[in-house]
């Protein structure tokens, strides 16, 4: 269960496709923070677009756990951007009642190698001189994202990524970025590990955008079936399983769902076929679903 890591953007808005309720309440997201005490869960993904996450997690304490946060895509009104990301951590850390974080993150991957590339990277090594975080990287929408960066030539790296990964979307490895990733000693935060709790979904309670993919998500309800497991078992099963990823960043409404998502590890699971995958991104990109 130390595998997990608490994704808080229910904490700040209303998210997901299985979430038929609102964002969390105060009340519930103090009792999930001391469940993942409990657990041993000790890092908290977070993100300054969150709507108010990060200032409802300072509200709370979070000063035992490790925090990676994420900046915001760069406004057109922002002369210095190298003066904003500082700014722009400094009052995520003031929300956030904290002198430091563990990572900050780039939420839009191309702006370290955009217009504006050298005053990302000038911005990103200042946070870390002034002592505002441990490590700075990116998050990824998809693994051609990375061949952009390591073919730019300015020589900057990541020392932590976070991608989507699981068992329908596994681009992460099949392009052979896991493996070079993790043979380089780049951290690897994974997140979408239910699809947006699309893979846990019974037919008759999936949108209607899925019905063309229903061949495939009820050929993976029933392999977990003949397997004698759940989805959410195997699906976690999956990622955390996978010894090249040090955290995978989960989601939970509820102290109740958070405790199921912990027991769920406790479930031994068969390896997933590779047939059980996809590479439709009107699938595995939930950016590009069309439902209500």
């Amino acid at each position: 269960m130390n595998k997990l890591a608490l994704g808080t953007v229910q904490f700040g808005m209303k998210y997901g496709v299985a979430n038929a309720g609102d964002r969390v309440s105060k009340q519930e997201l103090h009792a999930i923070i001391l469940a993942a005490r409990e657990y041993g869960i000790d890092t908290l993904d977070t993100a300054i677009a969150y709507g108010d996450a990060e200032a409802n997690l300072g509200a709370t304490g979070t000063r035992d756990f490790r925090v990676v946060t994420k900046l915001p895509p760069l406004s057109e009104e922002v002369t210095d951007v190298r003066s904003w990301i500082v700014e722009s951590i400094r009052a995520s850390l003031s929300r956030l009642n904290r002198s430091s974080v563990d990572a900050v993150l780039l939420h839009r991957s191309h702006e370290i190698i955009g217009q504006h590339a050298a005053s990302y990277r000038a911005g990103l090594a200042d946070l870390k001189t002034l002592g505002l975080c441990a490590a700075v990287g990116v998050s990824i929408y998809a693994p051609a994202e990375l061949e952009a960066i390591w073919s730019d030539g300015s020589g900057w790296k990541p020392e932590l990524i976070q991608a989507p990964y699981n068992v329908l979307d596994r681009r992460l490895a099949t392009s052979g970025w896991l493996d070079r990733l993790a043979g380089t000693g780049v951290r690897i935060h994974t997140r979408s590990a239910l699809l947006q709790g699309l893979l846990l979904l019974a037919p008759d309670k999936r949108p209607a955008y899925f019905t063309q993919f229903s061949a495939l998500l009820d050929q993976w309800r029933d392999w977990c079936i003949a397997q004698e497991t759940t989805p959410l078992a195997a699906a976690l099963g999956f990622v955390c399983n996978d010894p090249r990823v040090e955290k995978v960043v989960v989601g939970a409404d509820s102290a109740i769902q958070l405790h199921g998502l912990v027991a769920a590890l406790s479930q031994r699971n068969a390896d997933v076929p590779p047939g059980l995958s996809s590479e439709s991104i009107a699938l595995i990109d939930p950016s590009q679903w069309k439902i209500a």
